[in-house]
């Protein structure tokens, strides 16, 4: 093969490795170790290929192609800073200060990591092309749904990220006319919608394999897809479809876990609100089974008594955590006064932990301590967060640590696995979609559709959970003050009504990688990433002075070089601006 096949082709030829061609050789005796097209056509083979395509969700040893988006969803949105020590992984300081190019090598693993689940589909479905008499009408129909399910997840990571990149038919043979041809002049989200569209209608409700994609998660992804297409009525009838008749592949009833941090424990993996996410096991011989989200972003320097003990990355942001501001209402501060020195969350910026430090006695949502380790406040139940004690580099980074899929210390040696350079591999699984996200979605369409006591009602559901999540000390006695009520009085005002939605997907769904594309969806990226560079720029200069969002330019990444240079510029057009 040459070298124009973009490492899409390296990708997607990875297919080549579920199986091996067979050839005219002496006495057609199949190579040892090489299973042949015959085996893999079986629902056997079929259903291992098809295991293989899942098991790319997690990126594979390509941490920047993970769903959890860390670094392109969450960091770019200022959720949260890069952290730790500006040396270390030093590649992610252009990406969050947006002064990326397209040489940057975390770039292609964002691209290759997804291409490699397309990879993998397409090899599926090559292989269904020709399934043995064996397998039934009805199984080949599931492992397509599925598999076709995958392919559209692979592609709109792709999409969120690049916009524009080559669609790849799985009939292309790799090297041929028709690959070489392939560009990427195609919008993308017609061919996504259509993907799980098809999942949504030919896939069961429930699975034998609680892992296994159902309808309800191929329509709720289809409602989000939707909502990127600004398609809102046709969202509206899906979500309103899920959130009342919904059920996980375990055939249970969606909702929202009663207590926010139960749903990002180990033993309620699977629970009524995880409407798709990977499937993690720890203590399994490789950490590859565990989640390998975050081996990177646990508190620093914990010792025996903290969590993962390494590496001090994915630090929340000033701007993240004063958002958690109530009123005396217990309402947010939808007017962004929370980042007025009044209205600060107080920390231990500047503070050794040796120096006395008294946390914030404001009114606050509970839903920062599940989300944010902050001085004084139990982180979990290892230990009061001690500060500086944790944090690798304050000034780089600041003050704060991240909380939401951190393991427990009762979960170590059951859901944390030590095989390991770092304990901070867990068995917990990762929610790429949950219930909770449905619904502020659903509320999302009905405003735009104008239908703000829908709206108000799915926001109020999701409101009504927080209030009954206050964080507990030992002594049964809430960590902080929180105060946070739903919105009782009607919403009548529409641009009022849109404030408060976008405002509660940031505090419900903060640090799991949401935020910057959504910033992008609604037109909003630079005003906000302004107004986070203004604070967070200012106290962390040094890591973050001077960054400049650019409307038209940074709303996507640059292609990666690499690929450009394989494929041909007449073919892979890069982003505008790069």
């Amino acid at each position: 093969m040459k070298r124009f096949k973009i490492q899409i082709a390296a990708m997607l030829a990875a297919g080549s490795m579920l199986f091996a061609t067979s050839c005219e050789d002496f006495l057609e005796v199949p190579a040892v170790g090489q299973l042949s097209e015959a085996q893999l056509t079986t629902l056997e083979g079929l259903n291992a290929a098809l295991i293989a395509t899942y098991s790319q969700v997690n990126g594979r040893n390509q941490r920047m192609a993970s769903p959890s988006n860390w670094v392109w969803g969450s960091i770019r949105g200022g959720d949260a800073n890069k952290g730790t020590d500006p040396g270390d992984f030093a590649t992610i300081n252009p990406i969050q200060r947006f002064e990326a190019d397209p040489t940057i090598n975390i770039l292609e693993e964002a691209w290759n990591g997804a291409y490699e689940g397309v990879a993998r589909a397409n090899a599926v479905l090559r292989l269904l092309d020709k399934k043995a008499p064996s397998v039934t009408d009805a199984q080949a129909r599931s492992i397509e749904a599925q598999t076709r399910f995958l392919r559209a997840h692979y592609y709109f990571m792709l999409y969120r990220n690049f916009n524009k990149v080559p669609i790849v038919p799985h009939t292309v043979d790799y090297g041929s006319e028709e690959f070489k041809n392939l560009s990427n002049d195609q919008e993308m989200l017609p061919f996504i919608e259509a993907e799980f569209r098809f999942a949504a209608e030919a896939l069961p409700a429930t699975q034998p394999q609680v892992g296994r994609v159902n309808s309800w998660a191929a329509k709720a992804y289809l409602g989000k897809v939707l909502l990127y297409a600004k398609k809102y009525a046709e969202a509206k009838q899906v979500f309103d479809d899920v959130i009342a008749n919904g059920r996980t592949s375990n055939n249970l009833p969606y909702g929202l876990v009663p207590y926010y941090d139960d749903m990002f424990r180990g033993a309620n993996d699977n629970h009524q609100e995880s409407v798709w996410a990977y499937q993690s096991a720890a203590n399994t011989g490789s950490v590859n089974n565990a989640n390998p989200e975050f081996d990177l972003n646990f508190p620093y320097n914990t010792g025996p008594n903290g969590p993962g003990n390494c590496c001090g990355f994915f630090q929340p942001s000033f701007t993240f955590v004063n958002a958690f501001r109530t009123n005396a209402q217990g309402l947010p501060l939808l007017d962004n006064s929370f980042n007025q020195p009044a209205n600060r969350v107080v920390s231990d910026m500047g503070l050794t932990s040796a120096q006395p430090f008294t946390p914030d006695a404001g009114r606050l949502d509970p839903r920062l301590d599940h989300t944010v380790g902050r001085r004084g406040i139990p982180y979990l139940d290892w230990q009061d967060h001690p500060g500086e004690a944790w944090i690798r580099n304050q000034p780089n980074g600041g003050p704060y640590s991240p909380k939401k899929y951190v393991y427990k210390r009762a979960e170590q040696g059951s859901f944390q696995d030590n095989s390991s350079w770092t304990p901070g591999y867990t068995g917990i699984n990762f929610m790429i979609i949950r219930f909770a996200d449905v619904l502020l979605m659903a509320a999302e369409a009905e405003v735009e559709l104008g239908n703000l006591e829908a709206a108000r009602a799915h926001v109020n559901r999701v409101r009504t959970r927080a209030k009954n999540s206050a964080l507990l000390r030992p002594n049964g006695q809430p960590a902080a003050n929180y105060v946070v009520e739903t919105y009782t009085a009607p919403w009548t005002d529409a641009n009022t009504a849109r404030t408060a939605v976008r405002f509660e997907r940031n505090l419900e769904l903060g640090m799991e990688g949401h935020r910057f594309y959504d910033l992008v969806r609604w037109g909003i990226a630079k005003p906000t990433l302004d107004f986070y560079f203004a604070l967070d720029g200012t106290l962390l200069a040094a890591a973050l002075g001077g960054s400049v969002f650019t409307a038209g330019v940074d709303e996507w990444l640059p292609i990666p070089q690499n690929q450009i240079d394989l494929m041909g510029s007449d073919k892979l057009r890069q982003n505008p601006g790069f």
